[in-house]
C-alpha cells in the first residue's frame, strides 16, 4: 500500500458538508493500493455542533491523527480553525513524513490557509502534493469592490497566497473544471508541472443503509396531504436570483402552488443560528410564507438531512448562476430514491447526471441574463415535474448512467491521477 496523508482541518464528528470529501475518498482509496493517514483537528476545537452519529459512518481501522487549535477568542477575531490549528497541523505532518514512508499529501480546501502547508511539507522533506477546489479560493463575493470590507480583504489575501500555495503541487483537482480553471490561468506554469483532474462529490448508497439502520426520523415536517420538496443545504449568494423568479412566478400563479410545501433546511446565513433565515425574507416579499415556503435555517446533521429528503415526496435543487457550481445535493437526491426537480445552470455537470439517469426534471437556464426564463417558464415545467412524478419509479433510475458518479467511481479517478504523480515522481 502506497500512503496519503489528507490534512483536512474538519472531520467526523464535524457536521460541515466538506468532511464528506474526505470522507468517501478515505473509506475507497485502500481498494486502490492508498491507504490514508487523516490528519485533523481535534472535535474539542470546532465551533459547529458534533454530529457523533457520523463516526459510524467511519471504518473501523481507519487511521486518524488529531492535534489542538487555539481556542476562538472573544470578541472572535479568527474563527477558521484551520487557521487556528495551523501551526499544530503543520507540526504533526512534519513529524509524520520524517518518521514513516507517506508518498503523497493530498490537502482539500476550505479551509484555505491549509493549503500552505503542501509547500512547506515539500520544501522540507521534498514529498509531492495536490491541493483539491471543494470552493474556489480566489473568488469575487458580492462586497468585493468595496474598498477595506472583509470581503475585499479577504479577496486580496486569496490573490496573495494562492500563488505560494499552488507552486510546486504535483496535482490540482476540484469538484468540478470550473473550480480550477482560473487557478491554472492565473499560473499557466501549473499546466506543464502538475496534473489536474475535475471529480464531483460521489454519491455513497451504504450511507442510505446505514441509516435505516439506526433508525432515526424526521422532526422538522410531519407528512400532510399536500406534495413536500425539500431542498437541503447552504444557499450560495448567485443561487438568489433563480429564487427569486421560482417566487415570483408561485405568487402570480398561487392556486397552481395551493397544494405544494417547499422546506428549506439549513439554509441559514449562520450555520448553526435557528433565527439566520435566508429564504423567510423574500418568501415574506411574495406572500408564500409559511403557506408554500417554510424555511429550517440551522444546519442539521447529515444523517439527520438524509432521513428528510426520504421522508419528502420529492428533492428540489437549485443551483446557481455560476456555470462551474456543481451542487453535491444532487446525488443525495438520486440515492433518496425521490423525483427530483432542479434548476440548473446549463453548463452545471449535474445536469447531465440527473438527465441521463432519468432521476428528475432539470430546468436549465445561462447564467445571470437568462434567469427571466425561469419566471416566464415556472409553470409549465411544475407542469411536466408533475406529470413525471406519477409515472416515476425508483428502480427506473438508471442506475448504470449513475455508477460513474458513485463515491467508489470517483475515488478510482483521485487513485489514477495519485498513481501517475508518483510513476513520474520515479
Amino acid at each position: 500500500m502506497k500512503k496519503i496523508l489528507i490534512i483536512t482541518p474538519h472531520y467526523p464528528p464535524s457536521n460541515l458538508a466538506a468532511v464528506h470529501r474526505s470522507r468517501l475518498f478515505a473509506e475507497h482509496l485502500p481498494a486502490f493500493g492508498w491507504q490514508p493517514i487523516l490528519l485533523t483537528v481535534h472535535e474539542d476545537f470546532y465551533e459547529e455542533e458534533l454530529d457523533w452519529n457520523l463516526q459510524q459512518l467511519l471504518p473501523a481501522k481507519q487511521r486518524i491523527e488529531k492535534v489542538n487549535a487555539f481556542n476562538v477568542t472573544k470578541p472572535r477575531l479568527v474563527g477558521d480553525v484551520g487557521l487556528r490549528g495551523f501551526f499544530q497541523l503543520r507540526k504533526r505532518a512534519l513529524e509524520l513524513l520524517r518518521q514513516e514512508q507517506i508518498d503523497f499529501v493530498y490537502i482539500p480546501i476550505p479551509s484555505f490557509y491549509v493549503s500552505l502547508i503542501g509547500p512547506y511539507l515539500h520544501r522540507k522533506t521534498g514529498v509531492k502534493y495536490g491541493i483539491d477546489y471543494i470552493d474556489p479560493w480566489v473568488h469575487q463575493f458580492p462586497g468585493s469592490d468595496r474598498f477595506f470590507s472583509r470581503h475585499w480583504f479577504s479577496t486580496k489575501l486569496a490573490k496573495w497566497l494562492e500563488p505560494k500555495a499552488v507552486k510546486h503541487a504535483s496535482l490540482i483537482t476540484g469538484v468540478a473544471e470550473g473550480y480550477y480553471k482560473a487557478v491554472l490561468e492565473r499560473n499557466p506554469y501549473l499546466k506543464n508541472s502538475c496534473l489536474t483532474g475535475a471529480m464531483p462529490y460521489g454519491g455513497e448508497q451504504l450511507d442510505h443503509k446505514r441509516l435505516k439502520e439506526l433508525e432515526l426520523q424526521p422532526y422538522l415536517f410531519r407528512k400532510n396531504n399536500k406534495l413536500q420538496l425539500v431542498y437541503a443545504g447552504a444557499m450560495l449568494p448567485k443561487a438568489y436570483g433563480p429564487l427569486e423568479m421560482i417566487f415570483r412566478c408561485m405568487a402570480e400563479y398561487k392556486d397552481s402552488f395551493s397544494d405544494v410545501e417547499f422546506h428549506f433546511i439549513g439554509t441559514g446565513k449562520l450555520s448553526n443560528d435557528p433565527n439566520s433565515n435566508s429564504i423567510k425574507p423574500l418568501a415574506e416579499q411574495y406572500g408564500l410564507w409559511q403557506t408554500v415556503i417554510f424555511e429550517y435555517p440551522k444546519r442539521i446533521p447529515y444523517l439527520d438531512v438524509l432521513v428528510h429528503l426520504e421522508a419528502a415526496d420529492a428533492v428540489f435543487i437549485l443551483g446557481s448562476t455560476e456555470p462551474h457550481y456543481t451542487p453535491s445535493k444532487s446525488y443525495q437526491g438520486v440515492l433518496s430514491g425521490k423525483p427530483i426537480l432542479a434548476v440548473l445552470h446549463c453548463a452545471s455537470s449535474a445536469v447531465r447526471v440527473l438527465e441521463d439517469s432519468h432521476a428528475g426534471i432539470v430546468f436549465e437556464f445561462n447564467g445571470e441574463t437568462d434567469i427571466e426564463k425561469i419566471y416566464t417558464g415556472w409553470v409549465e415545467v411544475w407542469n411536466r415535474f408533475l406529470s413525471f412524478r406519477k409515472t416515476f419509479k425508483s428502480e427506473s433510475v438508471s442506475q448504470n448512467v449513475f455508477e460513474q458518479y458513485t463515491a467508489k467511481a470517483v475515488t478510482s479517478q483521485l487513485a489514477s491521477l495519485l498513481d501517475k504523480v508518483v510513476t513520474k515522481m520515479k
